[in-house]
């Protein structure tokens, strides 16, 4: 009896979400091959601070399943991922003292890694100091207002790769409140 549930579990395709993509850079980091900065993490999600952040705090939320279109999640990895960001927004917001903020999901156009994530991005503090183009005095240098894209384009060329040092700082500042 035994053999014969055995027999018919061999050669059987793995269920989706168990599915890893060796090329793939997020399952590389949930298998250990690659560093990060964990953030939040249970059993569905991790939630990591993203190497190259726009602004502090840029944090992505990633379903473990190896999925590449947020179109094909399903309804019970979609509903940890959003639950996973809802937490991980709320725990920026009172660790960076900035209500606002940027989520954002790709599905091809514009998606680095082929695996569904969402960023969480702080807004800019317009006028304050910090990473990236917090200042708007800073960024056009006396100059009149930026444009909107004229704003993303030096927020996009003010990028920098993410300090462990400074990592270690957020994560217990964003840790601490989820």
């Amino acid at each position: 009896m035994t053999s014969f549930i055995i027999q018919s579990h061999e050669n059987r395709p793995l269920h989706p979400t168990w599915a890893r993509d060796p090329d793939c850079a997020f399952c590389r980091i949930l298998k250990g091959e690659l560093p990060s900065a964990t953030v939040y993490e249970n059993d569905k999600v991790i939630a990591i601070l993203d190497i190259m952040p726009l602004r502090k705090g840029h944090t992505l939320v990633i379903p473990k399943a190896h999925i590449s279109r947020l179109s094909e999640l399903p309804p019970d990895l979609a509903g940890a991922v959003g639950e996973a960001v809802s937490k991980v927004a709320h725990a920026l917001t009172e660790a960076l003292d900035n209500t606002g903020l940027n989520v954002v999901c790709n599905q091809e156009y514009a998606q680095a890694v082929p695996h569904v994530h969402y960023h969480i991005i702080p807004a800019p503090k317009f006028g304050g100091k910090g990473h990236g183009v917090e200042s708007t005095d800073e960024a056009v240098g006396g100059m009149a207002p930026l444009t909107h894209r004229e704003m993303h384009k030096k927020e996009f060329e003010a990028r920098e790769e993410l300090d462990d040092d400074d990592a270690e700082v957020l994560l217990k500042q964003i840790r601490s409140r989820l």
